[in-house]
């Protein structure tokens, strides 16, 4: 056990190889998606067929993972012999809809709404269309007086069934295979079309994709393994002749969506944050044997994650077509992984191991809020007019964001500060110094980057709106940012604060960041009110809240310190 310190980050990063091999070998492992009950059925080809939806052309699979999604809340559903995944479920409803009719795939959570609907099974969340159907008339009622109200207004009985009839409306589309455009543009002067169109009196399509699709769901429906294999493989030589772009971007996503980049690194976010906090727990025990050992542990699994992150976000790049920041849940992403590099760098030359923790909790703070995000369906849906400019999505919205990122993490390196200080005896010495160091230097650097990216902002609002500035309330959030960072290297430069002063104005510039990317998208009013979610309110005040409880305990006088107090 001597020389085992030594050799942990070796034992590491072989683990961390390991794990990113299972990733990537699963991403790309031939054979069908979930096997089991569909017996030989070539899942992987059908989930590989490209679709169109959303205003973008995407694989079979993601639609379906993106419809179970929004309906259940889940990617899976529970099916003959437990988990199944999403492609199987929307074959079923294509092909055998009495037995999808059977799956429990409607998330109810509101007891009001379960009661509406004779839903007695308290014990459960999730319905199936069999048994909500005998209330159908009853929920386009409901439905109908809730929609008379402002979505603001409602409460969350009205929010719900409002929800759950678009749901059972968006059911009814896809089962009558009028979602998604499933038929390909594989002739000239042909577009992406329904299978079934709306006209039920109108003539089938007899195109060459309409055809070869209903051979494959015919083949699917009688369970002729052999024959949809046949189909399957003859369609996807076809695509790859005639729409080879198309094909090829349907494979790789399939095999991003299975690899899950940012999920997986979360997960490694997390372990190394786990690991920081060890470091810095068993640091006054052995600071010359564990710490350093632990902390270069924590450095490879950042590593390790900021890379799949990089994958993660380079894929979407790819698959869009479009810089990486485009809607609320890629900010989220790329905030993150703005951090990264931002802190690593500090801890390249500090070497006391906060940064590298600041890193990863944002990382796997950002990713969360990532994924909750998700829950609305597809990801790289299209986008709103006013942002369909891949220059000033570089520049304007590219910068904003890295400013974010800055901003948050002198943020986070403050949190560390005043909860170490305060709390624990483990800031001593050259820490008490550095950090407060730190918190200024990326100040700095995000008051710059937030105020370029305001000013280039300004600038495409002129071109796209005619006017430079509006008080829009998102541009208002983005010079709040400014300001408040400026007003903090002013008051030091004042000499009106010193380490603790700007340590409490750096937590406080959390809230004001926060206000600027979610808040002013919650007020539903100005031109950038585009990503609002109703979900995220109660979290964006706790996170304030608890802030603001940093703040005061940033005010702590400095010799009720305990990092202070153990120092002298």
């Amino acid at each position: 056990m001597k020389n085992l310190p030594r050799w942990f980050p070796a034992i590491v990063l072989i683990c961390v190889v390991a794990f990113v091999v299972s990733i990537f070998a699963r991403g790309i492992g031939a054979g069908d998606l979930g096997g089991g009950s569909s017996g030989a059925m070539p899942l992987e080809g059908l989930a590989r067929i490209p679709v169109s939806a959303g205003g973008r052309t995407k694989p079979l699979d993601t639609y379906a993972r993106n419809e179970l999604l929004r309906m259940s809340g889940k990617q899976t559903y529970e099916g003959d012999g437990g988990s199944r995944p999403a492609i199987e479920w929307l074959l079923e409803l294509w092909t055998k809809p009495e037995a999808a009719a059977e799956r429990r795939v409607f998330r109810i959570d509101h007891p009001d709404v379960r009661s509406l609907l004779a839903l007695t099974d308290a014990t459960r969340t999730r319905f199936s269309w069999s048994e909500i159907a005998p209330k159908l008339e009853e929920i386009f009622r409901q439905a109908q007086l809730a929609s008379e109200i402002s979505r603001k207004k409602q409460d969350p009985f009205q929010k719900q069934i409002t929800d759950l009839y678009g749901k059972l409306s968006e059911y009814v589309q896809v089962q009558n295979l009028r979602e998604p455009y499933t038929v390909a543009p594989l002739a000239a002067g042909e577009e992406w079309a329904p299978l079934l169109g709306t006209d039920p009196h109108a003539k089938p399509l007899d195109t060459e994709s309409a055809l070869a699709l209903r051979g494959i769901l015919a083949s699917y429906a009688l369970g002729d393994a052999a024959d949809c294999t046949r189909r399957v493989a003859e369609y996807h030589a076809v695509l790859d002749a005639k729409l080879p772009s198309a094909g090829a971007a349907s494979a790789f996503e399939v095999v991003m969506s299975r690899c899950e980049p940012f999920y997986n690194a979360s997960i490694l976010y997390l372990v190394a944050f786990l690991l920081g906090c060890v470091a810095m727990l068993v640091s006054p025990m052995s600071p010359d044997r564990w710490k350093p050992s632990l902390l270069r542990s924590a450095l490879v699994l950042i590593a390790v994650a900021f890379a799949i992150q990089t994958f993660g976000l380079a894929s979407r790049i790819y698959l869009q077509g479009r810089p990486p920041v485009t809607n609320l849940y890629s900010s989220a992403v790329f905030i993150g992984w703005a951090c990264v590099p931002l802190a690593l760098v500090g801890e390249w030359f500090s070497r006391i191991g906060v940064l590298s923790m600041a890193a990863s909790l944002i990382g796997f703070a950002t990713l969360v809020v990532a994924h909750n995000l998700s829950a609305s369906g597809d990801t790289m849906e299209m986008m709103q007019a006013v942002l369909d400019s891949n220059f000033w999505l570089a520049t304007h919205v590219v910068v904003v964001t890295i400013g974010y990122s800055a901003t948050y993490l002198a943020g986070f390196i403050a949190v560390f500060y005043v909860v170490g200080g305060v709390f624990t005896k483990l800031l001593r010495g050259e820490a008490m110094k550095a950090l407060p160091k730190m918190v200024y230097g990326v100040i700095c650097f995000a008051a710059f980057a937030s105020f370029v990216g305001t000013v280039l902002g300004g600038i495409w609002a002129d071109q796209s709106w005619g006017r430079f500035w509006g008080w829009d309330p998102k541009e208002n959030g983005a010079a709040l940012i400014v300001v408040w960072n400026l007003l903090i290297l002013h008051a030091r430069w004042g000499g009106m604060i010193r380490d603790r002063g700007v340590a409490a104005l750096a937590i406080a510039g959390n809230i004001v960041t926060s206000w600027s990317w979610f808040g002013t998208n919650m007020l539903g009013v100005g031109l950038h009110s585009y990503g609002f979610m109703d979900s995220a309110v109660f979290a964006l005040v706790t996170f304030c809240l608890v802030q603001l409880a940093l703040v005061a305990c940033a005010l702590v006088p400095t010799a009720r310190w305990r990092s202070l107090a153990a120092a002298s």
